[in-house]
């Protein structure tokens, strides 16, 4: 991986896939717990698709089904086309960002090394380039904060290392399991959007976990409603917000104090 040369027009590119992710079918048991009950959900190239539902619903099960971290007991993940299950989940971790709430910075790492950890990993050169334009991305600046240690920055901060060391390398697919719930209001609300900015900038393909619908309806494209491992809704906010599928999106959305009105401010 690398910056990729210009084309000069005569070389045809391969046309992307129809769909970035795709779960199909997918059932996932903890024991007795049913996680995923025949889950079906598609996610176009570039677009931000938000998981949303109480807990236990199977939000981050489904996520980390998309690289590989969960393994279905039975349905198919396709990534790009192509079955998961025949990749190497080792690979298909290093090339799919992912976001975790606490961030999960190396503490013994600098905040430069910890990201261009992806960029090392997958052996591109000038690993540390590619991790110091990421933090210029995020809003911290690698004259300033490349040499600092994780311990010296505010939870905000330290969230931004964790999206800069996600982008890095520049996936096509990011992951985000809750990236801003441990955060106080303001610096949430900074870094989220901070985030869909250089979302749609980089023109990631996202799946984003949250329970915050506000969130989702703000952030996402498209927002999945999920329900002790079945899917409610699927839906554009607006669609969302005006005609909820069930009962139980209904009281989602009036606990959230969001509604049909809202669809149409």
């Amino acid at each position: 991986m690398g910056t990729p040369p210009e084309s000069d027009g005569r070389v045809a590119r391969p046309p992307l896939p129809s769909f970035a992710l795709e779960a199909r079918d997918v059932q996932k048991r903890f024991g007795e717990v049913v996680a995923l009950a025949g889950v079906s959900l598609r996610v176009a190239p570039g677009e931000c698709v938000a998981l949303v539902g109480e807990s236990g619903s199977g939000k981050t099960t489904l996520l980390r089904a998309f690289n590989r971290m969960v393994v279905p007991d039975a349905g198919a993940i396709l990534l790009g086309g192509r079955d998961a299950s025949g990749l190497d989940p080792v690979r298909v971790r290093r090339e799919t960002g992912y976001v975790q709430q606490e961030g999960g910075l190396l503490p013994h790492w600098t905040v430069l090394r910890n990201a261009a950890m992806v960029p090392w990993l997958l052996g591109m050169e000038d690993a540390e380039a590619w991790g110091g334009e990421a933090l210029d991305r995020v809003g911290l600046p690698q004259d300033h904060f490349a040499a600092r240690w994780p311990r010296e920055l505010s939870g905000g901060q330290r969230q931004r290392v964790a999206i800069a060391r996600a982008v890095a390398a520049r996936p096509e697919v990011i992951l985000l399991d809750e990236p801003f719930g441990a955060l106080d209001a303001i610096t949430r609300a900074e870094v989220r959007d901070g985030f869909g900015s250089l979302r749609r900038e980089l023109r990631m393909t996202t799946v984003l976990v949250t329970h915050d619908l506000h969130e989702a309806v703000e952030l996402a494209d498209r927002v999945a409603v999920l329900r002790e491992g079945r899917l409610e809704q699927v839906a554009e906010p607006g669609r969302l917000l005006s005609a909820p599928a069930s009962p139980y999106v209904a009281a989602l959305l009036a606990r959230a104090r969001l509604g049909a009105g809202r669809a149409e401010e």
